[in-house]
């Protein structure tokens, strides 16, 4: 019999990534009327796109780390290290083919891409910092005697 945590050892992530999604969702919101604004119809484009790059960007891979959680070390690393690459190929082509396009800020664009980063990845670390959680799982009891493995030398 195990005593588990409530929330299990996906809570931090969970939060994270929940903090990370209302931070980008903000960013959008005030990117939006600041480059409509600034820049019209292209400045909300421009917002739009920078906060769906940067933003889904950091997303995707805090979502592949609670994802990929409960597999083994080896096995997650390579999922992680392969959909990073998968998301820079497929940035790298979104980037290519919005190049020669002019219905957008790209100065809006790239300031809103760049906040997207640095919001997320700081929501996220303070999602996680704020978590309060064991950094070691309660060892289990026997069920006859009431005492734990440890103390029993298991």
């Amino acid at each position: 019999m195990t005593t588990s945590v409530p929330g299990g050892s996906t809570a931090a992530l969970r939060r994270a990534v929940r903090f990370g999604a209302l931070g980008l969702v903000a960013l959008a919101v005030v990117g939006v009327v600041i480059g409509g604004i600034a820049a019209g119809l292209p400045g909300v484009w421009g917002a739009l796109i920078g906060a769906a790059v940067g933003g889904g960007f950091i997303l995707v891979t805090a979502l592949t780390v609670l994802a990929t959680a409960k597999l083994p070390s080896l096995t997650a690393a390579a999922i992680l290290l392969g959909g990073w690459l998968i998301k820079m190929v497929i940035m790298l082509i979104v980037l290519g083919l919005l190049n020669p396009l002019d219905f957008y800020s790209r100065p809006v664009l790239v300031t809103v891409m760049i906040g997207a980063l640095v919001l997320v990845l700081g929501a996220e670390t303070w999602g996680v910092m704020g978590s309060k959680m064991l950094y070691v799982e309660p060892a289990a009891t026997t069920p006859e005697s009431g005492e734990n493995a440890q103390e029993r030398g298991v």
